[in-house]
């Protein structure tokens, strides 16, 4: 038997007069998903009712961790998705490549994620302050190491204190004036200041200049979040017996499946965005499944979330719809060309609603597909789950999906 979870960060959501007064999963109306959810249909809370929603709790849980003991914060774990090992007593952050609009004091959070930014030019804006002689003196003051990545997402790490971080999302912030957001308790004025250099230095960046002429907003600030220590996870051999592939280009994923024992391959061309590499990584998890033996796979897409969060309606749906197409599709006529008998769940982590631009916490619908007990074509969607028994803990969900083999 052959095991496939796949997730759309963030797709499900509220009806929206726009579409009719639908869902976007429910207006995407889409002909794979359908197929899936022809099998058992369920709702999950994914993240406990007193821990804030978000894909960092949810992966957790649908990992078979339970949060509640094991969340140490957001960033040690997609500190470990890019290979940053953190001493007992250090502390990571998430470094968002941001944009700001007005001068620093009286700003705005134009985009969480610096307009998209990615691949090369991310990796030289965020460089450049590293070599920036005030924002390096701060870096030194504060004892402060960054690992540059290839995206908007950077770790920064520091030396822990008893005191706590009071630090806020970016993509909670959309459209707003920072100032009640500054980052709070340890460390505080030296984040704030470090943040305030990296807005004076960027402003003028060539990448940005050069952005801006494109038509793109500039990556003109850094945001600091996510604080937390390093987490050690059970093992997901341990836990269930399967061995198993994920296939994610959000660090997050791929460091909660790396500390968990399953391999967390980068898979090029996968970005978290729209544009995408899904034929890559849907090949990277069949090939992990088919060729060599595994029992598990994790397909994720980040999109739908992210576009949510930009409140990008369209967008959304369409994200769904590539989805299903794109992913959902070919992974299944892989595994029924097989002849290997085959599993998918198939499922949202949390909400991502686009009215408010943020993530809540409302169980999520979820399907399961038996391919020896192939069920009637049905839509996928909040509704068509509504009536079923929500299962009160995430991490029970993996246990129901592998249940027994008979």
């Amino acid at each position: 038997m052959k095991y496939m979870l796949i997730v759309g960060d963030g797709m499900a959501d509220e009806k929206i007069e726009e579409l009719g007064g639908k869902t976007p999963l429910e207006y995407a109306a889409c002909e794979n998903m359908a197929r899936i959810a022809g099998g058992e249909l369920g709702r999950v809370r994914t993240c406990p009712v007193d821990m804030p929603p978000g894909s960092d709790v949810a992966f957790l849980s649908l990992l078979g961790h339970d949060p509640k003991t094991c969340y140490r914060g957001r960033s040690p774990l997609e500190a470990a998705g890019e290979g940053v090992a953190l001493a007992e007593d250090e502390v990571s952050f998430r470094m968002n490549l941001a944009t700001i609009s007005g001068d620093y004091q009286n700003g705005v959070m134009a985009s969480y994620n610096g307009d998209g930014i990615d691949g090369e030019d991310a990796r030289a804006v965020a460089s450049s302050l590293l070599e920036n002689p005030e924002f390096a003196a701060l870096m030194e003051k504060a004892q402060m190491r960054i690992t540059v990545t290839p995206t908007f997402r950077h770790v920064a790490v520091v030396k822990a204190t008893d005191e706590p971080f009071t630090l806020t999302p970016p993509h909670d912030i959309a459209g707003r004036a920072i100032d009640a957001y500054q980052p709070k308790g340890q460390k505080a004025a030296l984040l704030r200041a470090l943040q305030e250099t990296a807005h004076r230095a960027l402003q003028n960046h060539p990448v940005n200049l050069r952005r801006v002429k494109e038509g793109h907003m500039p990556a003109n600030a850094v945001w600091f979040w996510g604080a937390g220590r390093a987490t050690a996870l059970e093992s997901f051999y341990g836990q269930f017996g399967k061995t198993g592939t994920a296939g994610s280009a959000v660090p997050l994923v791929r460091g909660i499946a790396w500390l968990s024992g399953l391999k967390a391959p980068r898979v090029p061309g996968a970005t978290g965005a729209l544009d995408t590499n899904y034929a890559g990584k849907v090949e990277a998890a069949l090939h992990a499944l088919l060729e060599e033996g595994d029992d598990f796979a994790l397909l994720h897409l980040e999109a739908p979330d992210d576009l949510s969060h930009l409140g990008d309606r369209d967008g959304k749906v369409e994200s769904i719809r590539r989805l299903d197409e794109r992913m959902v599709k070919p992974a299944l006529s892989a595994l029924e060309a097989s002849g290997e008998d085959f599993r998918i769940l198939l499922m949202p982590d949390h909400y991502t609603l686009l009215r408010t631009q943020t993530h809540d916490g409302t169980p999520v619908p979820y399907a399961i597909y038996d391919s020896r007990r192939p069920g009637e074509l049905r839509l996928f969607c909040e509704d068509a789950c509504a009536d079923k028994p929500v299962l009160a803990n995430g991490v029970e969900l993996l246990k129901r999906f592998f249940g027994t083999d008979s």
